[in-house]
């Protein structure tokens, strides 16, 4: 025991602490890499792995120098970092500790998420006029996501105390790994084929832009789009955003927040129902006290008092009327019977009976024919001569064509 050198782990870790930061080729140093498992804690410390294609780095920024920074660190975002390798000496792991960091271009996977968006966006999958609504009082709720992930119990809780009486169905996928996508789309495919399912939540819990890839996909995204039933997507943290989010009819930032804008609150629903049975009941009761008020008021007026008032007006008025028709008439047979006696008299002055009362008569052959000239007559021929009173036979004996007084045809 006397020829062993015995240090304890922490003597040993803060050893190596010293030695790392007495390196000059390790402090100063710009690391070149792309962010992975991004987390900005709630004391305000930035942790985080920087890598490349065959290696990585534990790496941390303090809040009193990440609060500096021009830009917002993101999972997937390539960057060089200013700072120090040396030892956490709780942990016994080295990391590189930053003091500074500028953005320096983009990870492989964010390039392929922005070459992934810009197409399906220039197809029209990300188009408001297609993204149907969300049904206010859904009947069955379908559920896309993992079976054993926290997601699916967040949902299940918050649906349940929301509203108990929704229907769920499960169509249980992987959320994770290279058979993710297939599975996701899969289980949208098999909810579409129940046609009473009112609305689909799909996502899962947070985690590093690799673990969410699924859903950066452009099988999962089209199985989305052609979905007929409203898809709410639900992946992640309220920062994260996939191309999934954009294609859904709906973006919901955690799976709990999904399942809040799925179904309404039945107590709040219950609240305002009651709110507007009561309004609807006062509304009533005061259309039926103003209807009351108005009955009585109408109730006393006179002609309900006394209905036949009214008729003895309206008879007064048939009175007038008809005594006003008299006279009209009255009138009108008078102008009448002027104008037919004024008509009889012209009648009578060009009567043939008049003219014979003063001393003419009337001519005629025995076939009823008026003599007016005497060439009409040949001597022994009968006519008939009609007097003021009475008819005579006659013979012509001589026929005189004129008289001298007549004055002859030319």
């Amino acid at each position: 025991m006397q020829n062993k050198r015995i240090v304890t782990v922490s003597q040993l870790n803060n050893y190596l602490k010293s030695l790392l930061e007495a390196d000059p080729n390790l402090t100063g140093l710009w690391l070149k890499g792309e962010i992975s498992n991004f987390k900005h804690h709630n004391s305000g410390h930035m942790y985080f792995t920087l890598k490349d294609n065959s290696g990585s780095m534990r790496c941390v920024m303090f809040k009193g120098r990440n609060s500096r920074l021009a830009f917002r660190p993101e999972n997937g975002m390539q960057v060089l970092a200013n700072g120090y390798v040396s030892v956490y000496p709780q942990g016994g792991q080295y990391q590189f500790y930053v003091q500074d960091m500028e953005p320096h271009g983009y990870g492989s996977l964010y390039a392929a998420f922005e070459q992934l968006k810009s197409k399906l966006e220039a197809e029209g999958l990300f188009a408001a006029a297609d993204k149907k609504a969300i049904p206010v009082l859904p009947r069955k709720i379908g559920i896309v996501t993992s079976i054993s992930g926290a997601a699916l119990r967040d949902i299940i809780h918050v649906i349940r105390r929301r509203f108990p009486r929704v229907e769920l169905i499960l169509s249980p996928a992987a959320v994770q790994g290279w058979e993710a996508p297939a599975a996701i789309a899969r289980a949208l495919d098999m909810l579409n084929r129940h046609t009473d399912v009112d609305a689909i939540i799909m996502g899962r819990g947070g985690g590093s832009l690799e673990e969410l890839w699924s859903f950066n996909t452009e099988v999962v995204a089209r199985a989305v789009y052609q979905s007929v039933i409203p898809v709410i997507s639900a992946v992640g943290h309220e920062t994260d955003f996939t191309i999934s989010d954009f294609v859904a009819d709906k973006r919901a930032p955690t799976p709990s927040a999904a399942a809040e804008l799925a179904v309404p609150n039945y107590q709040e629903l219950e609240a305002g129902l009651f709110t507007l049975s009561r309004r609807l009941h006062q509304a009533v009761e005061g259309k039926l006290r103003t209807e009351k008020q108005r009955l009585a008021y109408l109730s006393q007026r006179k002609v309900f008092q006394s209905p036949q008032t009214l008729f003895q007006d309206k008879h007064q008025t048939i009175d007038l009327l008809a005594k006003d028709l008299g006279r009209s008439m009255q009138k009108l047979l008078s102008e009448r019977q002027i104008h037919f006696a004024r008509l009889a008299a012209d009648l009578d002055a060009y009567s043939p009976l008049k003219v014979l009362g003063r001393g003419y008569s009337i001519c005629r052959k025995s076939d009823g024919t008026v003599i007016t000239e005497a060439v009409q007559l040949l001597p022994g021929q009968k006519v008939e001569v009609l007097l003021t009173r009475g008819a005579v036979d006659c013979t012509i004996e001589k026929v005189k064509e004129e008289l001298p007084w007549q004055k002859p045809k030319t």
